[in-house]
């Protein structure tokens, strides 16, 4: 995995591939692809990084773990591929972004859009056994997933940090948030929906964006019909 690192996070990242755990959490990735499917594919661990620079980035969403059925995750937290079915906690997203900012809900669940904008869609952790949720949690992508936080932190251009539910929100201590924005939330997921709908997030996060002088987000996910 350590040749997949996307050359722009190579500099702030280069020497967590180094360490001792990163070794031994590749090594476990691998027997655990000997052994079955692992999602996602190998070509794609670091999808987010490569959609989104390093110097680009201006929203850093944080998820959990990818989706573990067939043909779903491609390393971005929330999204799935073109022509599969949008899971429950992404149709929350879209319906909030509906009622909220008027855009129409999009016929897939695809958001590269998002992040060829600056919007980091970085689970915690990067892999995840088919069929398994959590299956990887627990060794070692949890230090790595920090260690982009922090590179992130350290940037002396200022970012939005997006942590919906309990699981994003301890990784509060490790934002600056004297320079750095924080729109915290509750999880999109059925279970608490509830608390979701009408926070506002998208407007409170194009309200961060500019007044640290980015260009808002465009969130209009488009048809792919």
């Amino acid at each position: 995995m350590t040749d997949m690192l996307p050359e722009s996070w190579r500099g702030v990242l280069g020497e967590e591939l180094e360490k001792p755990y990163f070794k031994e959490l590749t090594e476990f990735v691998e027997q655990e692809r000997a052994k079955g499917p692992v999602y996602p594919p190998r070509e794609e661990v670091f999808a987010a990084l490569d959609a989104t620079p390093y110097d680009q980035v201006k929203v850093m969403v944080l998820g959990q773990d990818p989706y573990h059925g067939e043909g779903q995750g491609h390393g971005l937290c929330f999204s799935v591929r073109p022509g599969v079915k949008t899971p429950p906690s992404l149709r929350n997203i879209y319906k909030e972004m509906k009622e909220e900012l008027g855009h129409p809900v999009p016929d897939n669940g695809y958001l590269m859009p998002w992040a060829r904008q600056g919007v980091l869609l970085l689970n915690a952790v990067l892999t995840v056994r088919a069929g398994e949720a959590n299956s990887h949690k627990g060794k070692g992508w949890e230090k790595f997933t920090d260690a982009v936080i922090k590179a992130v932190v350290s940037r002396p251009d200022p970012v939005v940090f997006v942590l919906w539910g309990n699981y994003a929100k301890k990784k509060l201590p490790l934002i600056d948030t004297a320079r750095h924005a924080v729109v915290e939330g509750a999880h999109p997921s059925p279970l608490s929906a509830k608390k979701f709908f009408g926070s506002q997030p998208f407007t409170r996060i194009n309200e961060a964006v500019a007044a640290q002088g980015h260009t808002p987000i465009d969130w209009r996910i488009p048809d792919l019909g």
